[in-house]
């Protein structure tokens, strides 16, 4: 039993209880019913809970940004679960910090109402044209940004953009919304508010603003131009851990006292940069250890390339071989091999330094982390959409190798251990659920590359022209033929052994 466990039964989370939690839980020390809304957040998942909501919240406790509460928001239909569950508890979350050593357990309530998921988005585009609304965040998915896999850029043929731009007034998608708001609060004579994305994307402030402005130039030129000057959309890079809630996390919430519905773990570690770029105000994120800036650009390729990148080296050679966790990962002599050289040798030597830490101090922050065995992170979850990830994670390595003629044996290495995983079936012989949007394609492809790999990295909508590249596509065969006939632990091995050199 954990010695914050409370001896009686949980405690049904909501505000009305919050003076019956154990002591050792700790809980709001502002009055909810004096906060008003500055910020709608759409995509409230865990990460949001553990990372932007929490720093909003300890500015709370401090006596703080009051006017800057948190409305929730979705727009996809399984929001509506997490809704009616955020909804029944009065959007309070609890936060389980997992230190190697202890655990701690913390409710936070920076958010205070959670809106409606509709079909046409009629009750978050009428929030986001309230002028008291200053900034909407978004954590929606590196995947959810609608790029083009060749260019980087906007994407205005998606089949949900060209919906949007053809019914502004009913849009499907998030960026349909913001954009159908700012058109509102510009005809009210309003000021726009700031778009901030909290995704896991370089640039991602000057990728959402591509996203806006492109999506509303498709249907209203001058209305584009409004927001392309007038309101601001920085970029940012997020880090914290935070795995999946199972029925485990929310028995240990249970045993520290708190009947919580949809808690989350997290570890003891955040980071949150972001460019001070904002047009109607912010909170004073300064003062709860957020890193403002001007120049992000080396911390969001740092973080990006090393933790997110290495979280992929990490997961698809465990998900084949089936180790469950990212921490077990980081205990098998080889895959930890593999990772380690990988960065030592094809990744951190296109890694510039931030302010007070090199990249070589990075990664060694970054392995004792993945290697916490109190974060219960499954390889499952770090390896789903690598649709989404390996272009935006390993690529760009992967380009700055090729246009420096570096080593890149690792980098098509991890693609083929992807390319591997993508056929569904373990080493074992156990299978690998579906854990990608586009997982059918991707399976059909993956075993037809089994004795064609140029099937694999000539899918031009992840890999653009990386394909046609003789020395990655070289690399990339031998390696997928070794993993399928020897094994994949064998080709890590081979690997592991090779001298450094350029493939």
């Amino acid at each position: 039993m954990n010695p914050l466990a409370s001896a009686q039964s949980p405690v049904k989370l909501g505000l009305n209880r919050l003076r019956e939690l154990p002591a050792d839980v700790k809980t709001p020390q502002y009055r909810r019913e004096a906060l008003t809304p500055g910020i709608v957040h759409i995509g409230l998942g865990n990460f949001h809970r553990a990372h932007q909501a929490w720093y909003i919240h300890q500015l709370m406790q401090q006596g703080l940004a009051h006017d800057w509460a948190i409305i929730g928001a979705g727009v996809r239909r399984y929001d509506s679960d997490m809704r009616k569950r955020m909804m029944a508890q009065d959007c309070l979350t609890t936060l389980i910090e997992l230190d190697p050593d202890t655990v701690s357990a913390e409710v936070i309530g920076p958010m205070i109402d959670y809106l409606p998921i509709e079909d046409d988005n009629a009750a978050l585009i009428r929030k986001m044209a309230d002028p008291a609304i200053r900034i909407v965040s978004l954590t929606v998915t590196e995947g959810g940004y609608f790029l083009d896999a060749n260019t980087g850029s906007f994407n205005a043929d998606h089949e949900d953009i060209r919906h949007d731009a053809s019914n502004p007034d009913h849009p499907r998608t998030a960026f349909g919304a913001i954009v159908a708001a700012l058109k509102q609060r510009r005809a009210d004579g309003s000021k726009p508010f700031t778009a901030l994305s909290c995704d896991n994307l370089q640039g991602n402030g000057t990728i959402l603003r591509g996203c806006i402005v492109g999506l509303a130039k498709m249907t209203d030129p001058d209305l584009a131009d409004w927001i392309d000057q007038n309101s601001a959309f920085p970029n940012s890079m997020v880090d914290c851990i935070v795995p999946a809630t199972t029925e485990k996390v929310i028995l240990q919430c249970h045993s520290l006292g708190v009947d919580d519905c949809a808690p989350v773990t997290h570890e003891n570690f955040r980071q949150w940069v972001i460019e001070d770029d904002f047009c109607a105000g912010r909170p004073p994120l300064g003062k709860v250890g957020v890193t403002l800036t001007h120049d992000i650009h080396s911390y969001e390729a740092m973080k990006l390339r090393i933790l997110n990148g290495g979280h992929q080296l990490l997961a698809n050679a465990g998900e084949i071989l089936n180790v469950p966790t990212v921490s077990d990962c980081m205990q098998d002599a080889d895959i930890v091999a593999f990772f380690r050289k990988v960065q030592a040798e094809e990744i951190l030597p296109h890694v510039d330094a931030v302010p007070g830490t090199a990249a070589t101090e990075y990664l060694s922050l970054v392995e004792a982390r993945f290697a916490n065995a109190a974060i219960h992170d499954t390889t499952r979850r770090v390896a789903f959409d690598g649709s989404s990830r390996h272009p935006a994670f390993l690529l760009p390595s992967l380009r700055d190798a090729l246009a420096s003629g570096s080593c890149l044996s690792g980098l098509a290495l991890a693609e083929a251990l992807w390319c591997r995983m993508c056929a569904g079936i373990r080493e074992d012989g156990s299978e690998i659920s579906p854990n990608d949007p586009l997982w059918e394609d991707l399976q059909k492809t993956a075993l037809a590359s089994k004795t064609d790999p140029k099937q694999w990295i000539e899918q031009s909508q992840f890999f653009g022209d990386f394909g046609r590249d003789a020395r990655f596509a070289d690399a990339f065969a031998s390696w997928l033929h070794a993993i399928w006939q020897r094994g994949s632990r064998e080709a890590i091995a081979d690997y592991v052994a090779q001298d450094s050199k350029p493939y």
